[in-house]
């Protein structure tokens, strides 16, 4: 085992320097020595999308990144979103369109929609389940997903139309 690294992760617009083995995974840092429980851990493999964050904006499996390999970036959880006074629009549109059953994979789906919508402001249907396809809900709530995602869309429409730009 190689000795841990001091390395600063800019997670939620909060600087953290932190010591980590250089086999640390992202999420296992933000789980476990940054305490945010909203990233899960589902497979461990990168293939489920419960452990969704953004890195630098984009849409990333946090628990195939080494913690080391996102020194000084962007790092952004669910907490770091919105707030309980101002939810962020994707928050509001799950919320909304009660997207959730169990809610163990609603972090990884609201993040990666957050990047979708980043990307693209009107997916039209098709492009949100190819977006969401690789983010599993085994509960069955895939039809009240996509009508959130399509909600967001118009709500982060009218954010910027009004100049507050989440």
């Amino acid at each position: 085992m190689t000795p841990p690294q001091v390395v600063t992760l800019h997670v939620n617009q909060v600087e953290h320097t932190l010591a980590v083995s250089a086999e640390a995974s992202l999420l296992g840092v933000l789980r476990n020595d940054l305490e945010l429980n909203s990233p899960k851990y589902g497979c461990g493999l990168g293939e489920c999308g419960a452990c969704t964050v953004l890195v630098d904006g984009v849409a990333a499996r946090a628990c195939v990144i080494p913690a080391c390999g996102v020194a000084g970036r962007r790092i952004t959880t669910l907490e770091g979103l919105g707030s309980r006074a101002a939810l962020h629009p994707v928050q509001q549109a799950f919320i909304d369109e009660q997207a959730a059953q169990c809610g163990y994979c609603l972090s990884g789906m609201i993040m990666m929609t957050t990047a979708l919508l980043a990307r693209n402001p009107d997916p039209d249907e098709g492009e949100i389940r190819r977006e969401l396809s690789g983010n599993l809900c085994r509960c069955g709530t895939h039809l009240e997903i996509v009508k959130a995602v399509q909600r967001a869309a118009v709500l982060m429409r009218q954010a910027r139309s009004l100049g507050s730009q989440p």
